[in-house]
């Protein structure tokens, strides 16, 4: 669940910046009033998706995601310049977030170095 609560809130944030971008500098009520419905419905849904995600993989994933999803449409919808090294930096972005999720990391195992462990008692002490 904690993975579709992620997903709804990377489309609601995307719909959010969607709606700044439409807003024209709040000018227009409708989109400015929509971006914040949509950003609260989106950090509300990266909250909820935090109970059993890492917040290092959530967050990465939620604005790696939204930043590639944000300039495509920027590209495609509001004919913002388009060039080889942006695509690429959209391809870099893409292929970062699919190396974390097949990442260790991603499915709770952890791999870090032995003298990199923190040793945690029942009590909160380290």
């Amino acid at each position: 669940m904690s993975w579709i609560f992620l997903l709804l809130g990377i489309i609601s944030e995307v719909l959010g910046t969607t709606s700044m971008k439409m807003s024209e500098g709040f000018t227009k009520l409708i989109p400015s009033i929509l971006m914040f419905i949509f950003y609260g419905i989106s950090l509300t849904l990266v909250t909820l998706s935090l109970k059993k995600l890492d917040v290092s993989i959530a967050y990465s994933i939620w604005s790696g995601l939204g930043t590639a999803i944000i300039a495509t449409i920027g590209i495609l919808f509001f004919k913002e310049h388009f060039s080889l090294f942006k695509m690429l930096a959209i391809l870099m972005i893409i292929v970062g977030v699919i190396m974390l999720n097949i990442s260790g990391e991603a499915y709770g195992k952890e791999e870090s170095l032995p003298y990199l462990q923190i040793k945690r008692s029942g009590n909160g002490e380290q």
